[in-house]
Parts: C-alpha cells; structure tokens; sequence
C-alpha cells in the first residue's frame, strides 16, 4: 500500500426509505434492514451496487470483476441525536432512538398486467422515516484519486437512489457532510476504522453539477382546485375513508414532527400510467380491438416477473419523489374537510338502509412541487405521451388520489422541463 483515500459521507433521507431485509414477520410483510441494536441500517452493497451502475469509466477496475475491487464500502448506520453511530450494544435507548421502534408503514396494492388491483394482493411494507440521518465510508485502497472524486460526485446527482421503490418515491437522500483524508504507510495506522473517527476534513476540491446527465428533470407546480384525498386505507372517529399523513424525523432538535400531508409517489405513478398509455395509443392510432394496442407502457413503468406469463419483469424509467405538507396551513386552521355520503342500490337507485359513511379530504390552496426524472433512453413517441400526461394534470384533466368520480383531486398549475416552462 502507498496511498489510501477515504471518504466519511453522512447523507439525509429527503424522502422515506425502503431497505428490505428480504425478511417478513407478524406485523409487515417487508420490514427493513435493522442493524443489532434493532435500528434502520442500509448495507454497504446497497451503496456499491447503485454507485457501480452510475459510474462512468472502468467499472470493473475500480469496482472489480475477476481482481477484487479497488474501493471498500462500509454500512450506513443510523446517527443519534449527537449526530454519532451507536458501534455497540445498547442496554437502553434514548428518546430519539426510540423513534425508530415504530416506523412508518405503507400499504400497497398489487397491480396486474391490466393496470387494476390483483386480488387479495394487498400488502404492506416498512419505510425509514424522510429527514433520518445516516453515516458510511468509501475507502479506495489504490493511489486512484480520479476515481475516488468520481465515486463522491455521483452521490450528488438528483438521479442517485438508495434502496428498493426508487420509482415509487422512495430513496432520495441529500449530502448533509463529505470529510476526507489521504493516508500513506506511514500514518495509515493513525486512521480509525470508526464512523465517529474525528480526523477527517472537508475536502479541498470542488464537486461538480449535481443535475445527472442520464436523465430530463420534469417538475410540476401544482395547486389542487378544491378537494383531495390519497386514502390512508383507514378510518379513525370522524370518518370512514381518511387521507394518508406521515411523520417525519427532525434530526436537528432530535424529536419527531407533526404528521404532514403525505402524495405518495406511487399513487401519481399509477394514474401517469393509465394516461400515458392512452395517449401513446391515441398518437399511434391504435383503439380497443387493435392486437397491436398497449395496455401498459412496460418500457416506462416497469412491469412484474409473472413465471406463469413467460414475463421476466423490468424496472421502469422514472424517478418520482414522494411530496410532503404540513397538515396546517399559514393561518394555523386545519386543512380537512369531511363529507357525508349513502351508498346506492345500484339495482333501484335508492339509498341502501344503513350504509352511511364519511370521508376526510384534504381542503388546501397550497401549491405542491412534484419532481419526476425521465430516462433520456426513453423513445420520443413514449416521452411525448409522457409528457402530454404531466399537461393533463396541469390542465385539471386527469385527477389524482382517491374519490376522483366525486370531483376530488383536480389540480391545475405549471410544468417544467430542464428548468424551462412547457
């Protein structure tokens, strides 16, 4: 060994994280990666296998193939509220850390091949809270600062993910510190292998731009006219049908904030992908009994492995984040509204004896920021029906949420590609 280069990086979730353990219990069909202290931690494989798949040179060189990679990761464990790695056993936990005993959990719908809920597909899976903090090291064990530099700015792109659900909003993180150092033979016996190690500077070298270059940036300004909902898939005392908040974690104070308003990525997913197909086959000119007509735009969406259906699966072209709310709006009134409704005899179009129910919505004139990234890959006829579907939002013509048949869930507002107004 002549020189090493090491990187101490302590990265923020900007939007809720999905680190599966490949593991489930009695309460979640997917829990997450938990370190031996029972708290969240991501994997070092997870980082390298993202940043190998990102990197532009000689992947193999750095990353290995045959001659073992030139570049170690270690796992990312969670930081307390002193902003240190808990690297021991812990007889008790602290308020802060005893946060992260209940995280938050999502409930999610299997979809089939017809863009339609599978049935008794229901299922949940757990996610980090958006604003945990963690903290990992990249060390490069061969005199290649090139590379090294190279590795720390992908962690800058808009584009870089970590975890499982990155086109259902999850896995956007921001770099809240980078420390280096550089050591020889001579002084590498100083170095601690601990995260806590305090002999780290901010390095001297500028990153680049953080806009990837792989994909177009689309963002939508929007403002609901009314009413929305995104359902929780629960009720509480008030109503029936409530809309689905999340809390978030203040690393900062150490505490957990009030719940906010939570569009979940995947719900602007899946009406983006009803609306994409349409017009897809509506500039090609393919309707209903046309054997050449798409159901689904697999290329962009994805699509499940199906053995039974000879369907190897894909992972879709798009990157959606998650967007977050405060529940109160600047005057300090709560945002709900709750509506009263009978359910219809659909046989004699009379009220059914017993079956009322309320639902919550959200009552806000806020404006909500969506960022969606496209694959530049993507073909112009895919991009432009994709495109057309982000107008359609804009323009109050395609609903997002629940309870779209009652007039909720109609924005309007502005979209953006590149930082240019469409």
């Amino acid at each position: 060994m002549k020189t090493r280069h090491i990187a101490h990086i302590t990265i923020e979730a900007q939007t809720p994280l999905k680190v599966g353990s490949n593991a489930s219990d009695f309460l979640q069909d997917s829990p997450i990666q938990k370190d031996w202290n029972g708290l969240p931690m991501i994997l070092g494989t997870s980082i390298a296998g993202v940043l190998r798949k990102e990197f532009q040179g000689d992947v193999d060189d750095v990353f290995g193939k045959e001659n073992g990679s030139k570049v170690i990761f270690s796992n990312a464990l969670l930081l307390d509220e002193k902003g240190e790695v808990n690297e021991r056993l812990l007889l008790n936990k602290s308020k802060f850390l005893g946060y992260f005993d209940n995280l938050p959990i999502r409930e999610h719908t299997a979809i089939t091949d017809k863009g339609v809920a599978d049935n008794n597909s229901k299922f949940d899976e757990e996610v980090v809270y958006r604003g945990t903090r963690f903290k990992f090291s990249i060390e490069m064990i061969e005199d290649d600062e090139i590379s090294f530099k190279k590795i720390l700015n992908l962690l800058y792109r808009n584009s870089f993910r970590i975890g499982g659900g990155s086109t259902k909003g999850f896995g956007k993180i921001d770099i809240k510190e980078i420390k280096t150092a550089t050591f020889t033979k001579d002084n590498y016996q100083d170095f601690s292998s601990s995260l806590n190690y305090v002999g780290l500077k901010i390095p001297n070298f500028l990153f680049g731009d953080a806009q990837s270059t792989n994909y177009t940036t689309y963002k939508l300004t929007i403002k609901p006219d009314d009413f929305f909902m995104f359902g929780s898939g629960s009720g509480d005392s008030d109503a029936d049908a409530t809309p689905v908040y999340e809390r978030v974690i203040d690393c900062d104070n150490a505490k957990l904030k009030d719940k906010k308003i939570l569009i979940p990525a995947s719900s602007i997913k899946g009406a983006l992908a009803h609306r994409t197909t349409y017009h897809y086959n509506l500039q090609q000119k393919l309707f209903i009994g046309d054997e050449n007509a798409r159901e689904t735009i697999s290329e962009l969406f994805g699509e499940a492995k199906n053995s039974k259906k000879e369907i190897a699966g894909s992972k879709g072209k798009i990157l959606i984040s998650d967007c977050f709310k405060k529940i109160k709006d600047k005057d300090g009134e709560a945002a709900e509204k709750t509506f009263d409704h009978v359910s219809i005899d659909r046989f004699t179009g009379g009220a059914i004896d017993g079956a009322l129910f309320q639902e919550k919505t959200i009552a806000d004139d806020r404006e909500y920021e969506i960022e969606i990234l496209l694959e530049k890959s993507v073909e112009d006829g895919y991009r432009k029906a994709f495109e057309e579907s982000l107008k359609d939002i804009c323009n109050g013509m395609l609903s997002l949420g629940g309870m779209t048949t009652k007039g909720h869930g109609v924005f309007s507002g502005e979209l953006y590609r590149d930082g240019e107004k469409l």
